[in-house]
C-alpha cells in the first residue's frame, strides 16, 4: 500500500520544574540554596530516510509525543534533557502546519532533519536565583510546555525522469520494460493509482530513476480526478517524458494529447511545461501508429523536442534508454542548483539561465545561503 499524504499530531515534552532545596549538613548551619534546574523536554524531529518509500507507517501511528524533562533535585542535581523522538519519513516529504497552512519545511535530501515540535525549557532551581540581596530564595521556576501541532505531510516523488500521459497510454508498461519495477498493467484506465519508481540500469553500471505518474485527465490542475494528488509528484523530476498513444485507441489524436498535457502542467505550476522533455511515441507496433507519427512530426515541426518511436509492449526501447541518459546527464551538468519558490501547488524550480535574472531572486539566494554556507 502506498500513502503519500497523511496528517499527524506532534507534541514536544514539557520542561522539568526547578527544585527548591537548601544544603543541610552537620556543622554547616547556613549551607545555602542547592536546588537544581529541570531538564528540557524532548523534541519531535522528522528525518528523511532513503529506506522509507511511503508515509504508510505514519498513517497507522498518527500521534508522536516526546518525553517530559525530569525535575531538578536537591544537592544541585539537574534533570537530564529528555530524549528526542525521531520520526523517519521518505526523502521528498513536504511539511505544513495543518491549522495555519504555514509551510514548515521540505525534506529533500537524505539525512535532513526538521524539528516540528520543540520541547519545553526546564525551569531553574532556587540556586540560580541566589543574589547578594537574597541569599536564600524560596522559589523556583516551572518548566514550560512543549510545542503541539497538527501537521500535514505530503510526499513528492523524487526521480530523474517522470512519465506523463493520459490513462492507458502505456506508462506502466513502459516502466516495466525499462526497469525491474512491476506496476500493475491492465486494459482499462487508472490502473495506476499511485506513483511507482523504477531504476533503469545500463551495461556500464550507470543508472537513473524513472517515476510512473498516474494518468492525467483534462482539468487535473483544478484537482479533477485527484489531479493535485498526482501532479505534485512531477514537480521534482529533471526530465519529463510525454508518453503518447500513437494508435489513438481512445479516439484522441497524439498531438491533441500532447497539447492538453502541456496545458495541464502549465496551469498547475507556471514553467512546468517548459521543463526539459521528450516524447515517447508509444504503441508503434499497431498499424494506425505510422500515419499518426508522421502527422505528429508535422504538427510539432516548430517545437524543439525529440520524438522517439517506441513499443513498450515489444520492449523496443534502446533508442529511448540512450536518449534518457544523455538528456539527464546534460541537465545535471548544466543546472548546478535550483532556487525554490513557494506557490499554491508546491515548490517551483527556477533554473538560472541568464545573469539578468539574478537581481530578482537575490532574496531567495540569501535565504538559501543561510541554510547552506557551502554555496
Amino acid at each position: 500500500m502506498f500513502v503519500d499524504r497523511v496528517k499527524i499530531s506532534v507534541k514536544g515534552g514539557r520542561g522539568g520544574n526547578g527544585c527548591v532545596s537548601f544544603h543541610r549538613e552537620k556543622f554547616v548551619p547556613r549551607g545555602g540554596p542547592d536546588g537544581g534546574n529541570g531538564g528540557n523536554g524532548g523534541s519531535v524531529i522528522l528525518k528523511a530516510d532513503v529506506n522509507e518509500q511511503s508515509l504508510i507507517d505514519l498513517s497507522y501511528n498518527r500521534h508522536y509525543d516526546a518525553a517530559n524533562g525530569p525535575h531538578g533535585k536537591g544537592k544541585n542535581m539537574y534533570g537530564r534533557n529528555a530524549d528526542n523522538v525521531i520520526v523517519k519519513v521518505p526523502v521528498g516529504t513536504v511539511v505544513y502546519d495543518e491549522e495555519s497552512g504555514e509551510f514548515l519545511g521540505d525534506l529533500e535530501t537524505a539525512g535532513m532533519e526538521l524539528v516540528v515540535a520543540r520541547g519545553g525549557k526546564g525551569g531553574k532551581g532556587n540556586a540560580a536565583f541566589a543574589t547578594s540581596g537574597n541569599r536564600a530564595p524560596r522559589f523556583a521556576e516551572e518548566g514550560t510546555e512543549g510545542e503541539e501541532k497538527l501537521l500535514l505531510l505530503e510526499l513528492k516523488t523524487i526521480a530523474d525522469v517522470g512519465l506523463v500521459g493520459y490513462p492507458n497510454a502505456g506508462k506502466s508498461t513502459l516502466l516495466r520494460a525499462l526497469s525491474a519495477a512491476k506496476p500493475k498493467v491492465a486494459p482499462y484506465p487508472f490502473t495506476t493509482l499511485h506513483p511507482m519508481v523504477g531504476v533503469v540500469e545500463y551495461p556500464d553500471f550507470g543508472r537513473l530513476t524513472v517515476a510512473d505518474i498516474p494518468g492525467l485527465i483534462d482539468g487535473a490542475h483544478r484537482n479533477v480526478g485527484l489531479g493535485h494528488h498526482f501532479l505534485r509528484h512531477i514537480e521534482r523530476t529533471h526530465l519529463l517524458v510525454y508518453v503518447l498513444d500513437m494508435a489513438g485507441i481512445d479516439g484522441r489524436t497524439p498531438w491533441e494529447d500532447f497539447r492538453h498535457l502541456q496545458s495541464e502542467l502549465e496551469l498547475y505550476m507556471k514553467g512546468l511545461s517548459k521543463r526539459p522533455a521528450l516524447i515517447a511515441a508509444n504503441k508503434m507496433d499497431l498499424p494506425e501508429s505510422a500515419e499518426n507519427l508522421a502527422l505528429l512530426r508535422e504538427e510539432l515541426a516548430s517545437e524543439v523536442i525529440d520524438i522517439v518511436p517506441i513499443s513498450a509492449d515489444k520492449c523496443e526501447l534502446d533508442n529511448l534508454k540512450t536518449l534518457l541518459r544523455e538528456k539527464v546527464g546534460s541537465i545535471q551538468k548544466s543546472s548546478p542548483f535550483f532556487v525554490g519558490a513557494k506557490h499554491t501547488g508546491g515548490v517551483d524550480l527556477v533554473e538560472l539561465e541568464d545573469s539578468d535574472e539574478l537581481p530578482d531572486i537575490l532574496p531567495d539566494l540569501d535565504m538559501l545561503l543561510d541554510d547552506n554556507d557551502e554555496l
